[in-house]
C-alpha cells in the first residue's frame, strides 16, 4: 500500500451524522457506497463485483462566507464544503461535509449513573456546584459558554456502562463564562475552569459517535485550574490541557478578577495562591470514562494557549498567549513523562517576516532557562512570595544591580534576588525570559502543531501588533521580533525542526525536535481606509479580507490528510472560520463558519479511531457583540438567542459527511 493511506479499512466511510471518515486502503466501490449510507433504496445500488481502490489523497473544498441574505446561516454552525477523495485509478468521490454537536452547554446529560448532570457546569474545590444568584428566583447552576481545547481518544481496554459499539473519550475544557444570567456582571477569570470527560459510543457500521456519560473531573488536588484555552493530545494519548494569562503575583492583591477567582473556588477571597495557575495541566482518562489530573509545573509559568509534544514523546513546542510572548519549548528528561526536564527560549535572529511573498527566515537559537522537577517547583510555589524571588520597580531605580526590560506590554526594573534563579525560571519565567535576553516580542501566540513527516512546525499569531511593531512602547529594539507596520489579522508561521542544536551556552540540547528558524506560511489581509492603517469595514463589517485567514488561534495539522486546520478568533471577520489548508497543493479552503460574535474553538483533527478520521470543532461565545456587527446584529441577535440557549449556550462535536453523488466518478 501507499505511504499515505489513511487507514487499514475500508477507503472511506463518511455518513451522515457520524465522524468524518476513514480514508482508507484497499476497498469495494459497492461497499463503500453502502458503508456510506449511500442510497434511498439499497436496490438502487448496481450489484457489481468488488472493485479495489486505494486512497491517494483527500481535498478539501472551500464554501462561500454566508451573508445577510441567508441569516440563519450565520446564527449556526454552518458547514456547505465538501470533501473530495482521489484514488488510485484517478477517480474521485465527493462528500458533503456538516456538523454533529454532541451537545450544547447548559443541556443537562446522563451522568453514567442514572442521573443528570449540567454540561459545562461550574464546580468549587469540594466539587458543589456553584450557584449563579444574579436574577432573583431563578438561581441556577453556572454553565460555560466558551468551551474550547478538546481530545478525542481511547484507552486500552475501556468498559463503560452503555456502550453498545465501543467506547470513545472527548475530553472538552471550558475557558470561561462571559456573563452571568443577568446579562451584565462579567464572569471573565472568575470560575475555575471545569474539564469534562464525555463517553462516545461509536457506531462500528457508521462511525457515528453518541453521548453516553458525562463525567466532571475532580482538579481539587491542582488547586482548581485557571483559564483553559486551547489542548491537544499527546502522543502516549492523555490531555494536555492549559492555563493562559498567569495572574501576576506582584499586583495579585489589587486584581478583583482573581479575588472573584478565589471567593468562587475555595468561598475565600484571599485563598488561590497565583503561583499555582499559569501552569500545564495533563487529563489521563481511565477505563470507565473518569480521569485524574496533574499540573506540570516544570513547563514554565507563562500564558499557556496549546502545548504540542514532538514525535519523540519529550519535546513540547508551547503556545504563550501573550503580548510580549516567546517560543518556549520544554524537553523532558523521559519520554511520555512531563514532570522533569528543561526549559529553553528563543532568541530571534535577524530576517523575521510575516509576509510570505518575501520568504524570509529567521534563525533561532536557544537560551536554556533551566531544568527542574514538577515536584520542586510546586514545593517553592507553595512557600514562597514573590518578593523571595526577586524586586520589580515600575520606575528606574538608577541601580546598576537592576535590568530593565519589557514584560506583558510593560517596562520594568528587575532584580533577581540570590539563589533565586531556579524559582524565577519557573515561576516567575516571562520576567526571566526577558532578564536572560529572549526575545519576548511576539503579540498573542496562540496554537501549535507538528507536521511529522517534513519536520515542521506551525504557531499562530492572532495578531500582529502592540509588541511586534517597531516604535511600540512594547517593542524591544534589537529582540529579533519587530516588523514595521501591524497586521492585525495575524498570522501563520512555520519552523523547521532539527537535530543536534546546542544551546547559547554551547551544550547540546538533548532533542531531535528543536525549531531552527521561523518563517510565514500564511497572513491574513486588514481591509484598510484610504490613510493605509485605520481598519474600514466591509458592508457586511469586516475588517479583513474575509477569503483569507483573520486572528488564527486553534492550530491542528492531519499527517494523512497532509492538511492544516485553522480556527480563528476573530474581532475582524463578523462571522469566524474554520479553514483547511493543504500544505503540498496550497489550497486554503473555507470549511465551517461558526455563529457570528463567536469564536472557532475546539479544533481536534484525528486520523484514525478504530479506522474512523475526525474533526473536532467547538465554538464560544455566539452574539459577543463588537463594533464590526453593528449591520448583523439586530437581525442576527434574535436568532442566536434561539438558537443557543439567549446565548448562553455553545456547542460541542464534530464535522460530518454523506455522499454528494450515488458514483465513483473517473476524472
Amino acid at each position: 500500500m501507499a505511504q499515505n493511506l489513511l487507514s487499514r479499512r475500508k477507503a472511506l466511510q463518511l455518513f451522515t451524522g457520524a465522524p468524518l471518515l476513514p480514508l482508507g486502503s484497499a476497498i469495494s466501490a459497492s461497499s463503500l457506497l453502502a458503508a456510506c449510507g449511500g442510497g434511498d433504496d439499497d436496490s438502487t445500488t448496481p450489484i457489481t463485483p468488488p472493485v479495489t481502490k486505494n486512497y491517494v489523497s483527500a481535498t478539501f473544498t472551500s464554501m462561500a462566507a454566508p451573508t445577510l441574505t441567508t441569516p440563519a446561516n450565520m446564527a449556526t454552525m454552518y458547514v456547505a464544503s465538501q470533501l473530495k477523495v482521489t484514488f488510485d485509478d484517478k477517480s474521485e468521490q465527493a462528500y458533503d461535509l456538516g456538523y454533529q454537536p454532541f451537545f450544547v452547554t447548559g443541556d443537562e446529560v446522563s451522568d453514567g449513573k442514572g442521573g443528570k448532570i449540567l454540561s459545562g457546569g461550574y464546580f468549587d474545590i469540594f466539587n458543589n456546584k456553584i450557584i449563579d444568584r444574579t436574577v432573583s428566583g431563578k438561581e441556577r447552576q453556572f454553565f460555560s459558554d466558551s468551551p474550547d481545547g478538546t481530545s478525542l481518544l481511547t484507552v486500552p481496554n475501556a468498559k463503560v456502562d452503555g456502550v453498545k459499539g465501543q467506547p470513545v473519550f472527548a475530553v472538552v475544557q471550558f475557558e470561561y463564562t462571559t456573563l452571568a444570567q443577568d446579562s451584565k456582571t462579567d464572569m471573565y477569570g472568575k470560575l475555575p475552569s471545569p474539564i469534562a470527560v464525555v463517553t462516545l459510543d461509536q457506531d462500528q457500521t457508521t462511525g457515528k459517535l453518541s453521548l453516553v456519560k458525562y463525567h466532571n473531573v475532580d482538579t481539587s488536588k491542582v488547586h482548581g485550574l485557571w483559564i483553559t484555552c486551547g489542548a491537544s493530545l499527546s502522543p502516549w494519548g492523555t490531555h494536555l490541557s492549559s492555563e493562559e494569562y498567569e495572574p501576576d503575583a506582584f499586583s495579585i492583591a489589587s486584581n478583583a478578577m482573581f479575588q472573584a477567582y478565589s471567593q468562587n473556588l475555595y468561598g475565600d477571597a484571599n485563598k488561590a495562591n497565583p503561583y499555582h495557575y499559569g501552569h500545564m495541566p495533563e487529563v489521563i482518562v481511565n477505563v470507565d470514562g473518569t480521569a485524574t489530573i496533574k499540573k506540570h509545573f516544570c513547563m514554565g509559568r507563562i500564558s499557556h494557549e496549546l502545548v504540542q509534544v514532538m514525535p519523540d514523546q519529550r519535546t513540547a513546542l508551547m503556545g504563550d498567549d501573550a503580548t510580549n510572548s516567546g517560543y518556549f519549548v520544554f524537553v523532558a528528561d523521559k519520554e511520555k513523562d512531563l514532570s522533569s526536564g528543561s526549559l529553553y527560549v528563543a532568541k530571534v535572529g535577524a530576517g523575521f517576516s510575516i509576509d510570505p511573498a518575501a520568504k524570509s527566515t529567521a534563525a533561532l537559537t536557544w537560551i536554556k532557562l533551566g531544568s527542574a522537577t514538577s515536584a520542586e517547583i510546586e514545593n517553592l510555589a507553595n512557600t514562597l512570595k514573590p518578593t523571595d524571588i526577586m524586586t520589580v520597580a515600575k520606575t528606574d531605580p538608577s541601580d546598576s544591580s537592576y535590568t530593565k526590560i519589557v514584560a506583558n506590554g510593560k517596562t520594568e526594573w528587575i532584580k533577581i534576588n540570590p539563589g533565586m534563579d531556579k524559582a524565577a525560571a519557573f515561576l516567575e519565567t516571562h520576567r526571566y525570559a526577558a532578564f536572560k535576553g529572549a526575545s519576548l516580542g511576539f503579540t498573542k501566540m496562540e496554537g501549535t502543531t507538528v507536521n511529522a513527516k517534513d519536520k515542521i512546525a506551525y504557531s499562530a499569531l492572532q495578531n500582529v501588533q502592540s509588541s511586534m511593531v517597531a516604535g511600540n512602547a512594547a517593542n524591544v529594539p534589537g529582540n529579533g521580533v519587530s516588523v514595521p507596520k501591524q497586521l492585525v489579522a495575524g498570522v501563520v508561521m512555520a519552523l523547521n525542526l532539527k537535530g543536534a542544536q546546542k544551546d547559547t551556552d554551547g551544550a547540546a540540547i538533548n532533542s531531535e525536535w528543536m525549531p531552527v528558524d521561523t518563517a510565514p506560511l500564511l497572513a491574513g489581509e486588514d481591509l484598510l481606509d484610504s490613510d493605509g492603517k485605520t481598519l474600514k469595514g466591509d458592508a457586511l463589517g469586516n475588517t479583513a479580507n474575509p477569503n483569507k485567514i483573520a486572528n488564527p488561534d486553534n492550530l491542528k495539522f492531519s499527517e494523512k490528510m497532509r492538511t492544516l486546520f485553522i480556527g480563528e478568533d476573530s474581532s475582524q471577520h463578523v462571522n469566524n472560520f474554520m479553514w483547511a489548508y493543504n500544505v503540498d497543493t496550497k489550497q486554503l479552503s473555507r470549511v465551517l463558519s461558526v455563529p457570528a460574535g463567536g469564536e472557532s474553538t475546539g479544533l481536534h483533527a484525528v486520523d484514525e479511531i478504530n479506522g474512523w478520521t475526525y474533526i473536532m470543532s467547538n465554538f464560544q461565545h455566539a452574539g459577543d457583540w463588537g463594533s464590526i456587527h453593528a449591520t448583523v446584529k439586530t437581525q442576527l441577535d434574535p436568532l442566536l438567542k434561539s438558537n443557543y440557549k439567549d446565548k448562553f449556550g455553545a456547542a460541542v462535536g464534530y464535522i460530518t459527511a454523506s455522499p454528494a453523488q450515488m458514483k465513483l466518478s473517473a476524472k
